[in-house]
């Protein structure tokens, strides 16, 4: 055979080579899991271990299964590129409870970086540098409903025009906005408790804090074996480890808030709630002004949620706060309907604009209201004033005697 004949078919077989695309590397071995406990009594300490192919690194993704809470957000950032701004209202009824993705140890410098940064950090620029955006997967799948809203049109009961369902990418990062929103600080949301062994094998000891939801959760490991970037693109090779669930049971007086998304020892909340209507009845109020505040402050939970619960609560006091005054003669309804029918329209103008704020809008609002009213109230108790005022002092001697006349007809 002639030797060009021979060498071709060579020639041929190294420029396919050439031109062949590099095999990638194979699908990783799905990691195992396996925990300590599977029920927890309103939280507590357990331990997640597996084993994962050497060298890789591992993420738990921790979730609620059956308890979904709504979750909103008002976009009213300006688009640095067009300038303008969206004003567009995101909502769904699909966020988990309870979220959560615990990375490796060696982590632990990057979340503390994030916390430091306060309220401004970013949860998907977080899980970038963390490498947990491998694990991410629940919230990227909920059902986000979008409006095109107006403030005029959320002041007439009105979210805005519904536009088209967006795309997996476009929901995916709308999630996070959504999660960060929902659960707000880096260390609701991240730990970093993977420890993993030269070989592979890994343990986490995770905590599930007291106050969060009952019922059945679950916990996914994702083992991160090789990033590869081509060009913009980043190729992750990972596997995933099967479901492994577990219970967080709960007792009364410990009650979940199904809207609230979270449990609360209802003793606390009662005892508070009877001191403030004690001295806010005495001001002529319900005492949700007092209440509201404390209540976001001391307790997790959602600003709407205060606000729409403190609404109707109040009805208590003031029912009883009416019949006592109404004995001692100390209404005047003419003032109080005309009064009550400004709050009819205020009243249905106020839950439409709070599902509208941030947490940080609604506390800055209210606490220069309380600033506003505290110092006018003091300025009104000040000799000055009162010395000035005949009308005020001729009120407080009304009132005292109407008070000293009440005491001795109950005598």
């Amino acid at each position: 055979m002639n030797i060009k004949f021979r060498v071709l078919p060579i020639l041929a077989l190294a420029m396919a080579m050439l031109f062949v695309p590099q095999a990638r590397a194979e699908q990783p071995v799905a990691p195992t899991i396996n925990m300590d406990k599977t029920t927890l009594n309103n939280g507590g300490d357990f331990v997640i271990s597996g084993q994962a192919p050497a060298g890789s690194q591992v993420y738990i993704e921790l979730y609620a299964v059956e308890k979904k809470v709504r979750s909103n957000r008002f976009d009213r950032k300006k688009d640095p590129k067009t300038g303008k701004i969206p004003y567009k209202f995101y909502i769904t009824k699909e966020m988990p409870a309870f979220y959560k993705i615990i990375v490796p140890v060696e982590m632990a410098g990057a979340l503390d970086k994030a916390k430091a940064a306060g309220s401004g950090w970013k949860y998907s620029e977080v899980l970038k540098e963390v490498g947990a955006d491998a694990a991410y997967s629940v919230p990227a799948k909920i059902q986000i409903d979008n409006y095109q809203a107006t403030i005029m049109a959320s002041i007439i009961g009105s979210r805005g025009t519904l536009l088209p369902e967006m795309d997996e990418k476009a929901t995916k990062s709308e999630s996070m906005k959504l999660v960060k929103g929902q659960f707000r600080s880096v260390g609701n949301l991240l730990a970093a408790a993977v420890e993993t062994a030269p070989d592979g094998s890994y343990t986490a000891k995770v905590r599930l804090r007291t106050g969060l939801a009952p019922g059945e959760y679950n916990a996914r490991v994702t083992a991160v074996t090789e990033r590869i970037k081509e060009g913009d693109k980043e190729i992750i090779n990972k596997a995933s480890s099967e479901l492994i669930s577990f219970d967080n049971k709960i007792a009364f007086p410990t009650v979940y808030l199904k809207n609230a998304g979270t449990s609360i020892n209802l003793i606390w909340p009662f005892l508070l709630a009877m001191v403030v209507t004690i001295f806010g009845v005495l001001m002529g109020a319900g005492g949700g002004f007092i209440l509201n505040p404390l209540l976001v402050m001391f307790f997790p939970l959602p600003h709407t949620i205060v606000a729409g619960t403190v609404m109707p609560t109040v009805l208590f006091a003031q029912g009883t706060g009416i019949a006592n005054y109404s004995k001692i003669k100390f209404i005047n309804w003419k003032l109080g309907i005309g009064i009550g029918s400004a709050m009819l329209l205020g009243g249905f103008i106020g839950p439409k604009l709070t599902e509208m704020i941030t947490l940080a809008q609604f506390k800055s609002a209210f606490g220069w209201i309380l600033l506003v009213l505290a110092a006018l109230m003091f300025w009104q108790t000040t000799p000055g004033y009162l010395s000035k005022n005949k009308k005020e002092q001729a009120i407080l001697k009304e009132f005292k005697k109407r008070a000293e006349e009440t005491a001795k007809a109950k005598q």
